[in-house]
């Protein structure tokens, strides 16, 4: 299997968040600015990133604040956080990383809340004339690369795996398998025609005029319970608080579900 190289995504998205702390001034300094403009940064899976941004004006609105993204694999987030990331909340595609820090103590007691559930789909590039409409025709002659995010820290590369494994076509596939760092390297995979198909976030392929795709069932898969917390580094935990509320209901909600996410009491049991 391929596998990209993790050094540099991941200096770049450390380098990033470092930078950008350094860079702004944020609210609660001394001399009682409290109409400071306050900056939470925050690390976002990478599934979220249209559904954040789209949402991103109102909530700024609301709270007289900046909001700075990093999108990416959950399970780097995770490990890069209890190596002293600084960011002010964490927004996992599997509530699993989630409890993971909560149990080593690095979450805000009561912040811990599941705001979605994900859903994958069979994808081809919109040139492929592929017919695609169930995993067992991922062993056609036309499908030599199949993208999957790596299932080693990517929440939606384990639904892929356990997908393609509840289809009986796992071990056939796994020699044409391309992993891709995270869901959105997986989804470009395939939008550029580097993959013949992929296994991708809905929410990423609902948006991507580039690909064509069908749903997974999702009796395949467990679960994608996301989930979300506050950590204790937080400089802002009320105003991180507050946008895990924001995210969870109302204006977030629906557009949570305009890219596809459930909300979490549609998750299968």
């Amino acid at each position: 299997m391929s596998r990209p190289p993790l050094l540099g995504l991941l200096s770049v998205a450390l380098g990033g968040l470092a930078l950008a702390a350094c860079g702004e001034s944020v609210g609660g300094s001394a001399g009682g600015q409290s109409q400071e403009r306050q900056t939470l940064f925050i690390a976002a899976a990478a599934d979220l990133r249209a559904a954040f941004e789209e949402m991103r004006p109102a909530f700024e609105q609301t709270c007289n604040c900046t909001l700075e993204f990093t999108f990416g694999s959950s399970g780097t987030f995770a490990r890069q956080i209890e190596q002293g990331l600084p960011v002010d909340a964490l927004f996992s595609a599997d509530l699993g990383y989630i409890d993971g820090l909560d149990s080593k103590g690095l979450v805000v007691p009561g912040t811990k809340r599941q705001y979605a559930v994900g859903q994958i789909v069979l994808a081809k590039p919109r040139s492929s004339l592929a017919r695609l409409t169930k995993l067992e025709d991922l062993l056609g002659p036309k499908i030599e690369k199949v993208a999957i995010p790596n299932p080693e820290h990517a929440p939606y590369g384990v639904a892929a795996r356990e997908a393609l494994k509840a289809a009986g076509v796992w071990d056939a596939i796994q020699p044409r398998i391309v992993l891709g760092e995270n869901a959105t390297q997986t989804t470009q995979y395939v939008a550029t025609a580097n993959a013949d198909a992929g296994i991708v976030p809905l929410s990423l392929a609902i948006q991507n005029d580039d690909v064509t795709y069908v749903m997974i069932d999702g009796s395949l898969y467990s679960p994608l319970r996301q989930g979300a917390a506050v950590l204790k580094s937080s400089k802002h935990p009320d105003l991180a608080s507050s946008l895990i509320d924001f995210i969870a209901g109302g204006k977030g909600r629906q557009i949570m579900n305009k890219y596809g996410f459930l909300p979490p009491s549609e998750a299968l049991p």
